[in-house]
């Protein structure tokens, strides 16, 4: 991945000049505010301390890295203020090594020898953390490593109970590689597939572009280990259990404050025979909301389901160029159909062909019913080849001056719309005017779902991080006030830890911090995430 960025570094998502200037027309960008990243030789890392000798014996000294460009690479996330940084080449946190051991077993060593030495630990996969999860903290420590697990990668396939065994270190892309070679898949897709690990899924509890039909990944486990300074903490592979409360579920999401993921076990499914990605168009967001919840309540919901509000899709038609023709062509194929705008919706299903078929239709009917303007499958192939292409298109937005994040959050669908509504007015005061800010609508459930915000605005030029824990901010206090979720998807790190409290209670903080000092008891497991100080 790019230290500065995102993605294969020959890789760029190229926008077309009509996005550009629709972008610096409404956020008043100037060409003056064009930035590049500095150059790798630039960047100025803080001194390393040096470890203690027992952590390079524990680890194997040929595994212990200290050159300046494997610490920057373990240096950040993939959020807006570390994008900043990364850019800028000015990073104030940088691991003092990193350690790469060869198995679990090693694992357990280098936990023993770091709790014992006071250095902490921030284990890391791909480095995609939106949220503060991987910032190389030392806390009161030290020293602080980046425990790399890229040399855990096994595969393990039970094809009677369609189980697989995984490695944490595995890529999302190397997982399916391997798992589609046995002729199976763990479904399992979110917009960092091309980065992020098995045990960043697990640790986060990530939720795919196809959890409506697969499950989110916590789901998806079956049994988990987890290495801890403590000891080791093992799940039975089984399907459920009523043994007390889920060992299990307390790992995951636990994002290394407890210890290492070292072992996965996940549910597979067998590879599907045919994709089917459509798109359509509800009359409008909220009546969109209706027909996914009627969907989700009936059961008949696709795998892959997601609404966008009438912003998110007046901007996404613009970047991917739709104007001239083919803008007047979809107006005038909509006024057919006496519509006028509305939202754009992807529907996609998986499988056995026939049960494509099959669940295609009792889907089409309830779109129908609700006032959806079917668009074809074209529509829902441009969704296919753009699905992981929002990090690279941040890459392209901070190069023009434009600052741009995201956040998601999930409420019942009787408050979802007072939700909707608290964020979105939340961000606009925040950023104040010139501003954009949209919304889609994912991962839906009978209950609820989940609501995702992108929100633009023209950099503050020396003033980033400021611009952006404001809008941050104004954004959380408004879901903490709507009691919804901190966060569905993109876990807590630091920058939601504040706002645990309100999500799990005293006693709840109280409860986690009790699991921690049995599993950690010097508390050198990635210091500053989760739990608020």
């Amino acid at each position: 991945m790019k230290w500065w960025g995102w993605g294969d570094p020959e890789s760029r998502l190229e926008l077309p000049d009509s996005a550009i200037g629709m972008l610096r027309n409404e956020l008043g960008v100037e060409a003056g505010d064009a930035t590049e990243h500095v150059e790798l030789a630039a960047v100025e890392l803080p001194e390393p301390r040096p470890l203690p000798e027992a952590v390079h014996a524990a680890t194997g000294e040929a595994n212990v890295l200290t050159d300046a460009e494997q610490r920057l690479r373990r240096s950040a996330g993939r959020g807006y203020p570390d994008l900043v940084r990364l850019r800028s080449g000015k990073l104030e946190a940088a691991p003092d090594a990193v350690l790469v051991p060869a198995d679990a077993g090693r694992v357990a060593a280098v936990l023993e020898a770091c709790a014992s030495s006071d250095v902490a630990v921030v284990p890391f996969g791909g480095g995609t953390s939106v949220v503060g999860g991987v910032e190389p903290e030392r806390g009161t420590h030290g020293a602080v490593v980046a425990l790399d697990l890229s040399s855990l990668r096994e595969v393990d396939l039970d094809r009677r109970s369609l189980t697989a065994r995984l490695g944490p270190g595995l890529r999302g892309p190397d997982a399916e590689a391997a798992l589609a070679g046995l002729g199976v898949t763990l479904g399992h897709f979110p917009q960092s597939f091309e980065q992020a690990t098995i045990g960043g899924f697990a640790a986060t509890r990530s939720a795919g572009q196809a959890s409506s039909g697969y499950g989110r990944f916590d789901e998806l486990v079956t049994a988990i280990e987890l290495t801890a300074p403590a000891g080791v903490l093992r799940t039975l592979a089984i399907p459920h259990t009523a043994a007390g409360p889920s060992l299990r579920q307390l790992v995951l999401g636990s994002e290394g404050t407890l210890g290492v993921i070292t072992e996965v076990s996940c549910r597979v499914r067998p590879a599907p025979k045919e994709r089917l990605y459509e798109g359509w168009m509800a009359p409008d967001f909220a009546g969109g909301c209706e027909i996914i919840r009627d969907l989700a309540q009936s059961h008949e919901a696709p795998d892959v389901l997601r609404l966008s509000d009438e912003e998110e899709t007046r901007i996404s038609l613009a970047m991917s160029g739709t104007e001239g023709l083919q803008k007047r062509a979809l107006d005038a194929y909509l006024a057919l159909r006496r519509r006028r705008g509305g939202c754009l919706m992807i529907c996609g299903w998986e499988g056995e062909p026939r049960s494509v078929r099959r669940r295609r239709s009792l889907a089409r009917r309830r779109l129908r019913h609700g006032g959806a303007v079917p668009l074809g499958k074209s529509a829902g192939r441009a969704w296919e080849r753009s699905r992981y292409q929002g990090p690279y298109l941040r890459d392209e937005l901070l190069d023009l001056g434009v600052f741009v994040e995201t956040l998601e959050t999930a409420h019942t669908w009787s408050r979802l719309p007072e939700l909707y509504g608290a964020v979105r007015d939340a961000l606009r005061e925040a950023l104040g005017r010139p501003a954009i800010v949209f919304c889609h609508l994912s991962h839906a459930y009978a209950d609820g779902a989940s609501l995702y915000f992108t929100f633009l605005a023209r950099a503050r030029r020396g003033a980033e991080i400021e611009q952006w824990r404001t809008a941050k901010a104004a954004a959380c206090e408004a879901i903490v006030a709507t009691e919804a979720t901190i966060t569905h998807h993109h876990a807590v790190g630091r920058d939601h830890a504040p706002y645990m409290r309100a999500e799990v209670g005293e006693l709840g903080l109280e409860a986690l911090r009790a699991v921690k000092e049995r599993l950690d008891p010097s508390e050198v497991m990635n210091p500053g995430k989760l739990l608020p100080t």
